[in-house]
């Protein structure tokens, strides 16, 4: 037994996080009800200390308190557990008081409560259950305070949910609450609290965040005489980091880069410095110089000096198209409309180096013309250009020691942007772009994305379609593939025990893929090929040879010639000037748009080496304990990495710090579109797109109308994915297309129309709606949705279970035919 008033931090394991926290209250000064704590040694004993609970209750008084869950793993910095485990109120007398802490301790195996220690990766077999019992307080006004505001991520705002009587109608959700949102200015009171009461917990939750070092979530009560007692304090698990503190005063504001790889997962700090370099690069080659950013491990720009340029920001939102999207689109213009980010006369955004726009642009339209003008040359010899860099990638002979593998590793020039790969890539870009334009009023974007489907020479749709001829080739091994889990097959592969299906020689030619591929950090499928094996098995399911995805592929394609000829006739009879610049483009397009992939394919082999070679110094380190195993170097810096090669650092205690940060990360499922400097998730106070009822709202990328039971996926390395299933992802990038090849339709939370997964789609002749927020949340695997690429909706027919799942989709659009 221990005194409430003596639960320090320190005795976290004995009383666990919630008495932690309250007596850490109650020492710094705050009012928390008297109480004491019946530790984790009883419960480790399975014994309850009846004659000293006795003894400490008469000492309350004997009268009314609350009996309340202490676990070790509770109040976390990112695992709250708020209502997961039992709390008893109004308990009076010493057995109802013993038969509430024995509830108590029960309540530590919830199902509820396994299932969210599992998916926060906490060992059940190390969670004790330590019990707090608190004079029970009669509150006339209760509630919780967030010292932060929880909705929009603003770290200068507070928010206060109030309720009448106990706090437990706001905290379990059974009352509507009164909100009060506190930004520094006077509060107004109204309903149950005073402008005084809130000025009171507006004190002490300042003097709270300051205690506990980060914003809190804060139980709170103020009983009949007025008097305001602090009921609990944990950390708000919620909230997206805060961007670095630059020692500016005015906002700035960061636009998050990683979806336009079609990666939304935290990259690794050795990844994160790679990425940095490539992306700064990318944007040197433009003329411009944006600081890249690391917040919550994710890659974010700060344009905050583009956005107050009075020409640059003009531009700014028509740039963003291509690549960012409608959702990034519509947060910049909400930025720019602020006044805070009104133009500055004289601002200048940053360049990269001096005078480049001049030499960039004659290269651009020599190289775009060149490409456009023979774009079978230019093809040719832009795989040529692939091949030399694959050549050129790999380590000399004669690396030997982790000093000399570093020096490689720093020396490779991750940014090789060479002109043969560029402008072809460009150009087609821009082919596929300007027609809209042009046959603005002729044709709508169903139509010409109809064009742009079954698009030749994609290298990640010739490698999803290999994948495909594998499993195939395969089909004898079909129980043996179908039966055993991905990650044993990967297993037995390694081992030489798996009877050959050809994957060797797959791997030879893509097994430096994989999703979230940029990452150095992030095996590649030749080190672990379970999603491989995975998307075997999908493939395997297809038993209907018309869902087949060459022959999806074959329609695709044929149809995207019919509809060019069809529309080129329209345009040029309509428009003929116009109408025969766009047909042009579209049939340039279909030649060259198919290329974009290529970039990244190339650049994937300078990292896969790189990658190979740090792995090897990893190594070196962890045989002198200097790390636990070769891959906690991804979790290093180069220069760290450096420091425990020549030095001897041991960066053991750096690593394990890191990946916690990075597993933490991992389970988050939303990612801002953009912040502001002080924490403001700018998508979250923009006013949601109308929607009709029992749809979600996107954009459509891909033409069709398909209906099926949905498949959530998270993560593509292990996912089972049936003919006829609508995939639902937070995002994607070509390690996830192999899914796309049985999917009857594609909805993501975030992308571009000219992204990865929406080039991908289209040329399946998949309908494919982007940019639908919470989606993944939203929609249910099981439930049954219709895509509706041309209206860019989403909707829901059914929960789970009802109606049952569709043996063969509805897809109509691109196909031509109803399937």
């Amino acid at each position: 037994m221990i005194a409430l008033s003596e639960s320090t931090a320190g005795l976290a394991h004995l009383v666990g996080g919630k008495a932690a926290g309250l007596g850490e209250m109650a020492r710094s000064g705050e009012r928390v009800p008297e109480g004491f704590c019946v530790t984790t040694t009883a419960h480790e004993l399975g014994v309850i200390p009846e004659d000293e609970v006795a003894e400490a209750y008469e000492r309350l008084g004997a009268g009314r308190v609350a009996v309340r869950s202490s676990a070790t793993a509770e109040d976390l910095p990112d695992a709250s557990f708020a209502g997961q485990q039992d709390t008893f109120l109004d308990v009076a007398g010493v057995p109802d008081l013993l038969a509430a802490i024995r509830a108590c301790w029960d309540s530590l195996h919830h199902d509820r409560v396994v299932a969210y220690r599992d998916a926060h990766q906490i060992d059940q077999r190390s969670v004790r259950m330590a019990v707090v019992v608190q004079r029970m307080i009669d509150p006339v006004v209760a509630g919780v305070l967030f010292t932060a505001n929880p909705l929009t991520g603003r770290r200068t705002e507070m928010m206060v949910e109030a309720a009448a009587g106990l706090g437990t109608a706001v905290v379990d959700g059974s009352a509507t609450a009164e909100r009060y949102v506190l930004d520094g200015s006077p509060p107004t009171g109204a309903g149950l609290l005073t402008a005084a009461q809130l000025d009171e917990l507006r004190a002490a939750g300042r003097r709270l965040q300051e205690h506990f070092g980060g914003p809190q979530d804060v139980e709170w009560a103020y009983d009949r005489e007025g008097v305001l007692w602090l009921l609990q304090s944990r950390p708000v698990t919620t909230l997206f980091p805060l961007p670095p503190e630059t020692g500016r005063t005015a906002p700035r504001v960061y636009l998050e880069f990683g979806h336009v790889q079609g990666m939304l997962q935290p990259v690794t700090p050795m990844g994160m410095s790679t990425l940095k370099s490539l992306v700064a690069a990318m944007l040197a080659a433009v003329g411009l110089s944006v600081e890249i950013t690391d917040i919550g491990g994710r890659l974010y720009g700060d344009l905050t000096d583009l956005a107050r340029h009075p020409s640059a920001r003009k531009r700014l939102v028509k740039l963003m198209a291509v690549d960012f999207g409608p959702r990034a689109q519509a947060v910049m213009e909400h930025v720019l409309a602020d006044p805070r980010f009104a133009p500055q006369p004289g601002a200048a955004p940053r360049r990269a180096g001096t005078g480049p726009g001049l030499r960039i642009g004659l290269r651009a339209v020599t190289g775009v013309v060149r490409a456009l003008a023979r774009p079978e040359a230019a093809r040719i010899r832009l795989l040529r250009e692939v091949e030399r860099l694959r050549i050129a990638s790999a380590a000399p002979a004669g690396l030997d020691t982790a000093a000399e593998r570093l020096r490689f590793v720093r020396a490779v020039d991750t940014s090789d942007g060479s002109d043969e790969i560029v402008w072809p890539i460009v150009a087609g870009m821009l082919a596929s772009a300007l027609p809209p334009v042009l046959l603005r009023g002729v044709a709508g974007p169903d139509e010409i994305n109809t064009v742009l489907g079954g698009m030749p020479h994609n290298v990640t749709i010739e490698m999803d379609l290999a994948l495909w001829a594998l499993s195939r080739q395969a089909r004898e091994h079909r129980e043996l593939l179908l039966t055993t889990a991905p990650s044993e097959l990967a297993e037995a592969y390694a081992r030489g025990t798996l009877p050959d299906i050809g994957l060797a020689a797959f791997l030879d030619r893509y097994g430096h893929r994989g999703a979230a591929e940029v990452d150095l950090g992030v095996p590649r499928w030749a080190e672990d090929p379970t999603p491989v094996f995975a998307a075997i098995a999908n493939y395997l399911r297809v038993t209907d040879l018309e869902l087949a995805p060459d022959r999806r592929f074959a329609r695709a394609a044929a149809t995207a010639e019919v509809t060019l000829e069809q529309l080129s006739v329209r345009a040029r009879r309509r428009r003929p000037v116009r109408g025969r610049l766009a047909g042009f483009l579209l049939r340039r397009a279909r030649m060259l748009a198919g290329l974009r992939e290529a970039g990244k394919f190339a650049g994937l082999y300078p990292l896969r080496e790189m990658r190979r070679q740090l792995l090897l110094v990893g190594a070196e380190l962890a045989q002198r304990q200097l790390l636990e195993q070769p891959d906690d170097i991804m979790f290093l810096t180069l220069d760290e990495a450096e420091t425990a090669v020549h030095d001897g650092a041991d960066q053991r205690s750096t690593v394990a710090a890191r990946r916690a940060v990075h597993r933490r990360e991992l389970r988050r499922r939303s990612v801002p579109v953009a912040v502001l400097s002080d924490g403001t998730d700018v998508e979250a106070v923009l006013a949601p797109a109308p929607a009709p009822s029992g749809a979600l709202r996107g954009v459509g990328a891909a033409a069709g109308r398909a209906t099926g039971p949905a498949r959530v996926v998270h993560d593509p390395a292990t996912a089972h994915i049936e003919p006829g299933e609508i995939l639902v992802a937070p995002t994607t990038d070509p390690g996830w297309t192999p899914l796309f090849l049985t999917a009857a339709a594609l909805v993501t939370e975030t992308g571009a129309i000219m992204a990865h997964g929406p080039t991908v789609a289209r040329e399946y002749g998949i309908p494919a709606v982007i940019c639908v927020p919470g989606a993944t949340r939203a929609i249910r695997t099981g439930q049954i949705v219709t895509v509706d690429a041309a209206a860019g909706t989403v909707t829901m027919a059914t929960a789970p279970g009802e109606g049952g799942a569709a043996q063969r989709p509805a897809i109509s659009g691109s196909l031509g035919t109803a399937v």
